[in-house]
């Protein structure tokens, strides 16, 4: 009996330095100890993350990541990256945490672990004025060209769903849209927030916005993997601002209002 307690209680001491070694190493306490959060985002994204006409980052994201650091008692770093190579980054250690608005998919899951989902959106569509059409099977012809950003769901969902039209990446979502204002496109395919946006600044005059989602799209963070409590942490931090008002305030700042719009366009 007493070498089974004996064992027992040398097991529950390897269990215990084992998790003191987990959290040594977790993400979570090297931004304590460094005394700075470093997230990665891709600014160009109405209106999650976006630069102002003086070069400042600000949106809805970068609110997001202010009120993470403020609860852990740090400093905040914003490090710009091209989406493209932004889960590579951070597998290589540029940042802590991608903070992008990236859809959570199964494909991602398997490079980066994400927290739950702080927010859904879906596909639209603005077309161009002179196509009389009602929904995206209308679209779907021969000669057709849609536009979209590199590496998004937006080229995921136009390859997927349209197999006759010829679709176009660029590397930001405003040379995108600006190859249908220019008339070099028939259609442009991306989140509904932005192409809500996109209409209320300037969109009406020159495109029709078909607003039917075409995909249910949970965004969540991403980090990397190997790493619960960092996990954890996002996810109760994300649970109370949901319930406390913050998030609220959040939301309706950046999507319910435009007053930061001039700031930008």
């Amino acid at each position: 009996m007493k070498k089974i307690v004996a064992f027992l209680m040398f097991f529950a001491a390897f269990i215990h330095a084992d998790d003191i070694n987990l959290w040594k190493k977790s993400t979570l306490n090297t931004i304590l100890e460094r005394g700075e959060l470093i997230v990665g985002m891709d600014p160009g994204y109405i209106p999650f993350e976006m630069k102002t006409k003086k070069g400042e980052l600000i949106g809805f994201d970068v609110d997001m990541a202010k009120a993470i650091a403020d609860a852990m008692g740090v400093k905040l770093k914003l490090v710009p990256t091209e989406y493209d190579s932004i889960i590579a980054s951070i597998t290589t250690n540029k940042f802590d945490i991608i903070m992008s608005a990236m859809t959570i998919t199964s494909e991602r899951n398997l490079k980066v672990n994400f927290t739950k989902p702080y927010i859904s959106v879906g596909q639209t569509l603005l077309v161009a004025k002179k196509h009389k059409v009602k929904n995206w099977q209308d679209l779907d012809k021969k000669g057709f060209i849609i536009t979209t950003k590199l590496g998004v769901t937006g080229e995921i969902v136009a390859k997927r769903m349209f197999k006759n039209v010829q679709v176009k990446t660029f590397n930001t979502e405003a040379e995108a849209v600006q190859e249908l204002i220019n008339g070099n496109a028939d259609a442009f395919i991306y989140d509904k927030p932005f192409n809500d946006i996109f209409m209320l600044q300037k969109g009406k005059d020159f495109v029709m916005h078909l607003s039917e989602e075409l995909t249910y799209e949970p965004l969540g963070w991403a980090i990397r993997k190997g790493d619960p409590d960092f996990l954890n942490w996002l996810n109760n931090f994300l649970n109370q601002i949901k319930h406390d008002g913050t998030y609220d305030k959040l939301y309706e700042k950046w999507f319910v209002n435009n007053k930061w719009l001039p700031q930008v366009m």
